[in-house]
């Protein structure tokens, strides 16, 4: 059984879930917005499924729904936001302007995110700079769910990583993936749906293979392509943890309270824009690679399938399983 919302009355529904439960009606609408951005695009990994995580993380203490973040200036192209315990969207918000200043001035930046808690799709941090003209990629850990190449216990987190570029008034091109074979909530959604998944995804707890989504879960997940994506999770507990000062998914694993929510950690996000690095046509001249993929019959750009599902959800509205919607309306309860 499913339920159809509209994209306000969504956003509307999380955002009085979280107020309710302790967010300030500043934060709450920042994380309804991403999180019923990931749902409009066809990412309900990251959507209303992911509201009772939220939810336990403010019940717990965790993390503080009212947190007040700190933007400062680090080195002449360095600038660090602190989110003071809380989400990670307005820890984002609260830099972003300064951040593509900065990009514009320095022609390339970073932004050190930490002491944050962040649950959603990385694409999400980055079309906003994006849009503004600049390239930008985007590194977090998370929980210590993926075994490293040859081993079989858990130690790395999922570790995304984003990249995206900007196309005028199209939509940026920004790609979002997991260091990880599959993303963690894509096997959640499997064990609750009952679905089995792809070899190669994950092993139990005995470091056997295995398709079930629940004993992957208990056991650890595998990242993409063997070694070659295990290095590329290391790439990122290094970027996101050790450069920033942040702590490893291991080291989260650590201490966190096991409530269900995300973990304290950092991300790192960096900028370039494309004129202040010397390339006049740079722009144009990726649109060249662009036309030669989309040529191709079946080929398509990294985020048109979400535009396409971000379009279709604004005229169709979202369709969300009724037992998610439940859940929601007994956390607002």
């Amino acid at each position: 059984m499913n339920t159809t919302l509209s994209i306000s009355e969504a956003k509307r529904l999380v955002a009085t879930c979280l107020e309710t439960n302790g967010c300030s009606p500043e934060v709450a609408a920042q994380v309804a917005h991403v999180i019923v951005a990931a749902e409009a695009d066809g990412a309900p990994s990251h959507g209303l499924f992911r509201v009772p995580g939220y939810v336990a993380s403010l019940r717990s203490g965790k993390v503080d729904g009212s947190a007040k973040p700190l933007v400062s200036q680090l080195a002449p192209s360095a600038m660090k936001v602190d989110g003071a315990g809380g989400f990670a969207p307005p820890a984002l918000a609260a830099a972003r302007t300064e951040f593509i200043a900065l990009t514009r001035r320095s022609g390339i930046a970073a932004l050190a995110v930490t002491n944050v808690h962040h649950f959603s799709a990385l694409w999400t941090d980055l079309e906003s700079i994006c849009s503004e003209g600049l390239c930008a990629m985007a590194f977090t850990g998370y929980l210590p769910f993926v075994a490293p190449a040859g081993g079989t216990k858990p130690l790395f987190g999922t570790n995304p990583m984003a990249f995206g570029w900007p196309r005028g008034d199209k939509g940026p091109m920004i790609f979002d993936q997991a260091s990880s074979v599959q993303a963690r909530g894509e096997i959640m959604l499997a064990a609750r749906d009952g679905h089995r998944l792809k070899e190669g995804v994950g092993i139990d707890e005995n470091g056997q293979p295995s398709t079930d989504p629940n004993e992957v879960l208990k056991g650890a997940m595998l990242t993409f392509g063997g070694y070659k994506g295990s290095a590329i999770a290391l790439m990122v507990e290094l970027l996101a943890a050790s450069l920033i000062g942040e702590q490893f998914s291991y080291q989260a694993g650590e201490t966190d309270n096991k409530d269900g929510g995300p973990p304290r950690g950092g991300e790192l996000i960096i900028a370039m824009d494309p004129v202040q690095l010397g390339a006049k046509g740079a722009l144009d001249h990726a649109e060249l690679i662009f036309g030669k993929i989309t040529e191709q019959p079946g080929a398509r750009l990294p985020a048109d399938r979400r535009y396409e599902n971000r379009k279709r959800s604004a005229l169709d509205g979202l369709t969300i399983p009724k037992a998610v919607i439940e859940k929601i309306d007994a956390l607002v309860g």
